[in-house]
C-alpha cells in the first residue's frame, strides 16, 4: 500500500487548532480525506454519520477523557486507532493500547511517521479482512510470538527451545484467534462467536475464564499481563508481535494430542 490513500477516509479528533490543521492539510496533500472533531461529542458525532476508515486521537481535550473516547469509538465502529498525544510516559502507552488504540505516537511528532503508522494499520486491517473472506487457506501455520511458536495446523505450542506449552483445545483456538489479529481489540462478543458460535452474555464470565487460563500457560510469571491485555467494557487484544515461522517445518519434541479438559 502506498502513501497515497485516495478514498481513505481520517477523523482526527484533536482539541488544538494548529495541531488539526498541521493533520489536515498534510494527510489531504497525501491523499486521504479528513474530517474533524475538537471534542468526545463531534467525535461520536462525525464517526457516526461518516464513512470513517481511521481514527487519529489526542487524548487531552479539555475537560473530555480521551481513554474514554477510545473505548467509545471503538464500540461504535471496529476502525483502528492511533493516539496523537503529548502523554509520552510508558504507563500512558499502555493504558492507551488497553482502551482499544492500534497504535501511539507522540507529540511533537513527524508527520512521515504519522503517515507511516497510518498506512502500517490500514494494512493490517486489509489483511485480516482479506483472510477472513478467503476461511484463512492462505495464511501461514507455523507463528512465532515472545519466544514461542505456535503450529495451528497439527495444534500445538512450544517454546523456542522445544518445551511444549499443555493447552487445551479451546485454548488452542482461543490463542489462534488472538495471534491471527494482533493489535486487535476482540469484543467479548467476537471471541464467543468464533469459539461457540453464540452470542456473549454480559452474565457469562466463561470468556474471562478462558483468557485468564491462557495467560497463566503463555505469560506466565508476571503480575500483569504482557501478551493480552484487557480493554475495559470491550474485550481483549493481543500485543505481541506475531511473525510467520521461517525455520524447518520440524515436529513438535513431545507433542502430544491435545484433549479440551
Amino acid at each position: 500500500m502506498s502513501e497515497n490513500q485516495t478514498g481513505t477516509t481520517v477523523l482526527v479528533v484533536e482539541d488544538e487548532r494548529d495541531v488539526r490543521a498541521c493533520l489536515r492539510t498534510g494527510l489531504q496533500d497525501r491523499g486521504f480525506d479528513v474530517i474533524e472533531a475538537e471534542s468526545r461529542d463531534s467525535a461520536l458525532d462525525m464517526i457516526r454519520r461518516n464513512p470513517v476508515d481511521l481514527v487519529t486521537l489526542d487524548l487531552c481535550l479539555g475537560a473530555d477523557d480521551g481513554l474514554e473516547l477510545a473505548r467509545e469509538l471503538r464500540e461504535a465502529r471496529n476502525v483502528p486507532i492511533i493516539i496523537v498525544t503529548a502523554l509520552g510516559a510508558p504507563q500512558d502507552r499502555v493504558r492507551g493500547l488497553e482502551n482499544g488504540a492500534d497504535d501511539y505516537i507522540t507529540k511533537p511528532f513527524h508527520l512521515s511517521e504519522v503517515v507511516m503508522r497510518m498506512t502500517k494499520v490500514l494494512r493490517r486491517y486489509e489483511l485480516e479482512a482479506s483472510a477472513s473472506a478467503d476461511s484463512g487457506t492462505d495464511l501461514p501455520h507455523l507463528l512465532d510470538f515472545d519466544h514461542c511458536v505456535f503450529d495451528t495446523r497439527r495444534r500445538f505450542v512450544r517454546k523456542l527451545d522445544g518445551r511444549p506449552i499443555d493447552l487445551t483445545d479451546t485454548e488452542l483456538r482461543l490463542l489462534e484467534l488472538f495471534v491471527r489479529h494482533p493489535g486487535r481489540v476482540l469484543s467479548r462478543d467476537e471471541i464467543s462467536l468464533a469459539l461457540r458460535g453464540q452470542a456473549w452474555s454480559p452474565l457469562d464470565r466463561t470468556i474471562d475464564g478462558h483468557v485468564a487460563r491462557l495467560r497463566r500457560k503463555i505469560d506466565p510469571g508476571h503480575d500483569e499481563p504482557l501478551l493480552i491485555r484487557s480493554v475495559r467494557g470491550v474485550g481483549y487484544v493481543f500485543t505481541g508481535e506475531v511473525c510467520p515461522e521461517t525455520g524447518p517445518d520440524d515436529p513438535a519434541p513431545g507433542a502430544m494430542p491435545v484433549q479440551d479438559r
